[in-house]
């Protein structure tokens, strides 16, 4: 058989915890478990007071347990629930996708970064919004390898700065099967 934890109050923690009681600024919560703690300082067996107060006889125990440890700040609150909340060091993950690449791949996954960092993908693909990051997306300047492409051009932007009158400028691009998606780089103006 169990046997509860005794509560002894002073006269001023009985004032207090009457006071809450009686005040209609307190919450329900906190009232309820002035009025648990009040009957069990009396004496009052868990059971008794959970019938009296229509609660779980297990709340009983706990708000009791709490008030005997913390005193008021352990029925003030409720404990935190849940997993604590993993901390992602964000300095490390921007360096981590700005400066290398996985053993086995050319970017960084949000799964592969989360698995690294020992946190959810949905974190590390939060931050990398936040921060503007892309790491599937290659950028850079894109220069061909054909011999004469510094005359040709000079050529065509010639032909843009200063087009000779009633000129029409046409472009074609030489592989025809690729779709062009996105420029690398902007547009001239014409």
């Amino acid at each position: 058989m169990r046997i509860a934890t005794e509560i002894v109050l002073t006269t001023e923690e009985h004032a207090e915890l009457a006071a809450l009681i009686r005040s209609g600024l307190t919450s329900v919560r906190l009232a309820l478990r002035a009025r648990i703690v009040l009957l069990a300082a009396e004496g009052i067996q868990n059971k008794d007071i959970a019938v009296e107060l229509g609660v779980d006889r297990g709340q009983v125990r706990r708000w009791r347990e709490r008030y005997a440890q913390l005193r008021l700040s352990g029925i003030e609150r409720d404990l935190p629930r849940g997993a604590p909340a993993v901390k992602v060091d964000v300095a490390r993950l921007v360096t981590m996708t700005t400066e290398s690449t996985p053993e086995t791949a050319t970017h960084w996954s949000t799964r592969k970064m989360a698995a690294e960092l020992g946190v959810s993908a949905a974190s590390v693909s939060r931050h990398w919004r936040a921060k503007g990051l892309k790491p599937h997306l290659v950028r850079g300047f894109k220069v061909s390898r054909d011999p004469k492409f510094v005359e040709k051009l000079e050529d065509v932007v010639g032909l843009y700065l200063s087009p000779p009158e009633h000129a029409i400028v046409l472009c074609c691009d030489e592989k025809s099967q690729v779709q062009a998606l996105d420029r690398t780089q902007p547009g001239l103006p014409l």
